[in-house]
């Protein structure tokens, strides 16, 4: 979580490894849920409807030997072409550019055109680990092997790592095949830090989540959730957050008959947030129209898109 103050930096001992992941691909293979997997706490919202990830989200990781500094990506969009999405491929190439190592991950089984698109915006010289996910999820064990043998042409990966983020499987093996491969440094961030997201920042994305699971295929793409007040008295929060939605159509899909939708959406979100902040949480919601502001610079901007 963010602190009011800098935390002490972890100790770091001779040959201690520190870097910035990328951890990037095509939507729905997985990144968040291995995102949260790796630092073993739910920080990236997570759904099975493309497009939840939608800005650049850091998960930290310290142990003895390395610290990960992970950047989880919005998936690389190919067919939507508005603002928002120009705003999130730009995200993924911006993270590319600033990193020391990067996840490109993908589905067991499964490498398509928009995962090729992906690999060809690897900068030259890149470390990349390729993770291939979900392999709980083939039918076909026997199918691994060669699925392996195919993607390794695409490009000269460092390492290429089968998991199953979802179950944890494999997820030890990836973090040790991926130590050597960072500088060595010492640490940027304090050894109990796991994010450097604000408060603020998980609240709006956290309740975005449950807007994305409870509408599911009801939910209009046009959706964003603005927090127009955090205040903290001592252990408890009091946040007032608004859904932005497109159309006036969209403001009763989401407020459902009588409210009991939103009420619904509400606390849900408010029950998950207690949890991550170890404390009382007071949440109001409402539901705002603004046309147009996914492809709106201006409105993006004031979303915290960048």
């Amino acid at each position: 979580m963010e602190q009011d103050f800098p935390a002490d930096p972890a100790p770091a001992g001779d040959g201690f490894r520190t870097g910035f992941v990328a951890i990037v691909g095509r939507p729905n293979v997985g990144k968040s849920t291995l995102l949260n997997r790796l630092i073993g706490q739910k920080i990236s919202i997570v759904s099975r409807k493309a497009q939840t990830t939608r800005h650049r989200v850091t998960g930290i990781l310290t142990r003895d030997d390395a610290q990960f500094v992970f950047v989880d990506t919005p998936g690389f969009q190919t067919r939507h072409r508005n603002a928002l999405n120009r705003s999130m491929n730009r995200t993924v190439t911006q993270v590319l550019g600033d990193v020391d190592l990067v996840f490109v991950v993908i589905e067991a089984g499964r490498y398509g055109e928009d995962d090729e698109r992906v690999v060809g915006m690897l900068p030259a010289g890149a470390k990349v680990v390729l993770v291939i996910n979900k392999v709980d999820q083939l039918r076909d064990k026997a199918q691994l092997l060669p699925f392996i043998q195919k993607v390794s042409a695409a490009y000269p990966f460092a390492e290429i790592v089968p998991l199953s983020a979802e179950r944890g499987t494999n997820v030890d093996e990836l973090l040790e095949a991926a130590v050597p491969l960072l500088p060595e440094g010492p640490p940027m961030f304090g050894a109990d830090e796991i994010t450097d997201r604000s408060e603020r920042f998980l609240a709006a994305e956290f309740l975005r989540e449950k807007l994305f699971r409870l509408l599911g295929d009801e939910l209009p793409y046009g959706i964003a959730v603005e927090i127009e007040k955090f205040e903290t008295e001592g252990a408890l929060r009091r946040i007032h957050a608004a859904v932005i939605v497109d159309k006036a159509a969209h403001k009763g899909i989401v407020i459902g008959k009588g409210g009991e939708q939103l009420k619904r959406i509400a606390s849900e979100a408010r029950v998950e947030l207690e949890k991550l902040f170890d404390g009382k949480v007071f949440l109001e919601v409402w539901v705002k129209v603004k046309s147009g502001w996914a492809d709106d610079e201006r409105a993006l901007k004031s979303l915290g898109y960048e």
